[in-house]
């Protein structure tokens, strides 16, 4: 295992869509050590593999270790396959985006599939943080940021701060 370095917005690989993984071999297992050791490194509690420079659809979750045990999760593959209509606000920031945190509205509870590093189906439904932290980290995997989340003004006012307070 390995840390990886971390894209930071606005580099141009976190826009873009990943391809999915059709083959689960020893590199996106290496890939997905090496995203959990850099995760929990960051600190963080999720990473997407396009904010390591990989355009894969592999993210890691680890939504526990903070307040406990923790729990790392492998996702290749993953999509919603339903959610709720209730929606949820959390206040969610980004490794890629640091120092940066907005409030936004996301399904309370949604229901996800994904492969398994064994290559094994998974389902799994996800409600509070959870909830948010997997819709946050899919979104990456589609070329979404937290910015694209906010209404205009406020998503310049965000970038505006993002940029000034940039090394």
């Amino acid at each position: 295992m390995s840390l990886r370095d971390i894209l930071r917005w606005p580099d141009p690989r976190l826009n873009m869509v990943c391809e999915p993984v059709t083959q689960i071999d020893a590199d996106v297992a290496t890939l997905a050590a090496d995203m959990l050791e850099t995760m929990y490194a960051a600190p963080g509690r999720g990473l997407a593999a396009p904010q390591v420079g990989e355009m894969w659809r592999v993210f890691v979750m680890d939504t526990e270790w903070k307040e406990g045990a923790a729990a790392p999760m492998v996702f290749i593959n993953p999509a919603i396959v339903s959610h709720s209509e209730a929606q949820a606000v959390q206040v969610e920031g980004c490794l890629s985006i640091p120092g940066i945190s907005a409030e936004i509205s996301r399904s309370a509870e949604v229901v996800m599939t994904w492969q398994a590093l064994s290559g094994a189906p998974q389902r799994r439904a996800f409600s509070g943080f959870a909830a948010a932290c997997v819709q946050h980290e899919l979104d990456h995997l589609n070329g979404v940021v937290t910015f694209d989340h906010l209404e205009p003004e406020l998503r310049a006012e965000y970038k505006a701060v993002y940029v000034q307070a940039a090394p």
